[in-house]
């Protein structure tokens, strides 16, 4: 049980991180991130928060993932619920700053960049599967030929199309991040010596398994 504590609190110090993170590019106000230009776009179609938008697309895809048999795991419920939460709990109560300098902004936003991969490796390395959206590139990659950074790519490109058409804000800032997220990710990985391959996940299938299995 202890064990079983540490893991779920890492897991949830993993998830408010990486939703720092992700309000710590919001607030530096120089454009949006792909995803979150497209959460922000269906939260203004909906008449919905980023934080609750975020939660619902999270649902979607998580279905989708469901439906074509991909590995559901309880970080990645997580990710869907939690994040979103964190988010709007950073922004309504005003707990990141906005600056108007342009240097302090984009220094937030490379910090929270970072702090997204950072997190990343926190909440996955407990080995309780990834986010939703790794679930549907991993969906993609199965059924196609494309590579990984193909399929996460074009993914992004249509979710900031659409985000975009939807009212979502793009800005410089915006392609930045698309082009410089990948080096920040993988230099927290680096930094964090968290190796993605070597993490054996335990999925919520297995957990049902072991639950039956104990009580037959």
């Amino acid at each position: 049980m202890k064990d079983l504590f540490k893991k779920f609190l890492i897991m949830n110090i993993g998830q408010f991180l990486y939703a720092l993170g992700i309000t710590m590019t919001i607030n530096a106000d120089q454009g949006m991130s792909p995803w979150t230009v497209f959460h922000q776009g269906v939260g203004l179609q909906l008449g919905l928060t980023i934080g609750q938008a975020t939660i619902l697309v999270g649902f979607v895809i998580i279905i989708i993932n469901f439906i074509f048999k991909e590995k559901i795991g309880w970080s990645t419920v997580a990710n869907m619920a939690l994040v979103g939460i964190y988010i709007d709990l950073l922004m309504f109560n005003n707990l990141v700053p906005i600056f108007k300098n342009i240097y302090l902004s984009y220094t937030m936003m490379f910090m929270g960049m970072f702090l997204v991969g950072y997190s990343t490796a926190i909440y996955v390395g407990v080995g309780w599967g990834s986010g939703p959206r790794d679930g549907l590139v991993s969906v993609i990659k199965k059924r196609t030929p494309l590579s990984v950074k193909t399929i996460r790519s074009g993914i992004e490109s249509l979710a900031l199309v659409f985000g975009y058409f939807m009212g979502g804000k793009v800005g410089i800032g915006t392609a930045v991040m698309a082009i410089s997220v990948g080096f920040f990710v993988n230099l927290a990985f680096r930094l964090a010596n968290f190796d993605i391959t070597e993490i054996n996940h335990t999925y919520l299938d297995d957990t049902v398994k072991t639950m039956l299995r104990k009580t037959a």
